[in-house]
């Protein structure tokens, strides 16, 4: 029985992004966020509890991509989709009642999907990405996007909302998100086999800053995180090289 535990937590992140889809396709994109929230949860605990209960195998893999597919892959195109429409001054929550005076530009948002589904497929046979990722992982790029509507609806600042409203800044976070996730670009993963300061220094000081983030923007920091997370990762890859040159 306890092998089906897993699966079932993989089945509830998948549960979780299709009700997540339901909201963001009429536009309730703060709901949509709640449940991808939810469902990255379910993604994190499904690997943990595999782990532990040393019940991991190629079903549990094939499952977690399929139910990240749509948590992380579809939901986050569409609240693209939703951003971008809302950027030209689409207010309709019903996006498909008027096909007639429907605007091509929000569909870029649909990259997402296709460059999500990309990273989920070859991560699937990718060996190199047990330890750490290459590319950023799906469920990051997701918190990016479905933090954009929360920023909207619960800061205060008008410069970060002003720039969510800006539809070239939202095309360039769909390409540079679509992008990392599919570039060749080493990302250190937060698994610890030690506690050391030493051998963690990069995992801790992500862990810090997150949290001093989070403290003082709230929201906001989400996307910053993000950034944050690369930034280190590429000072952890320069540091690497220089210590096999020296």
């Amino acid at each position: 029985m306890k092998k089906h535990i897993p699966n079932l937590i993989t089945l509830l992140n998948l549960l979780s992004g299709v009700i997540a889809v339901l909201f963001a396709s009429v536009n309730q994109l703060e709901y949509a966020a709640y449940f991808v929230c939810l469902g990255i949860f379910f993604d994190f605990f499904d690997g943990f509890f595999a782990r532990i209960l040393n019940v991991s195998g190629e079903l549990g893999k094939q499952l977690d991509s399929l139910a990240d597919m749509v948590t992380s892959g579809v939901v986050p195109g569409i609240v693209m989709f939703q951003l971008l429409r809302m950027s030209i001054g689409d207010s309709n929550p019903l996006w498909f009642t008027d096909f007639s005076q429907m605007s091509y530009l929000p569909f870029f948002g649909l990259l997402i999907v296709l460059a999500s589904c990309y990273r989920l497929a070859n991560f699937n046979i990718d060996s190199r990405q047990t330890s750490s990722f290459i590319g950023i992982p799906t469920p990051a790029n997701t918190l990016l996007v479905i933090s954009l509507p929360l920023i909207l609806n619960y800061s205060s600042s008008t410069f970060f909302v002003d720039l969510i409203h800006n539809k070239y800044v939202l095309i360039f976070i769909t390409i540079l998100g679509s992008y990392l996730m599919n570039a060749k670009l080493p990302l250190f993963s937060l698994k610890f086999k030690s506690f050391a300061w030493k051998e963690n220094i990069i995992k801790y000081l992500f862990l810090i800053i997150t949290i001093t983030l989070i403290i003082t923007l709230q929201v906001v920091a989400i996307p910053l995180v993000i950034l944050v997370y690369v930034l280190l990762s590429i000072i952890e890859n320069i540091s690497k090289k220089g210590k096999k040159t020296a």
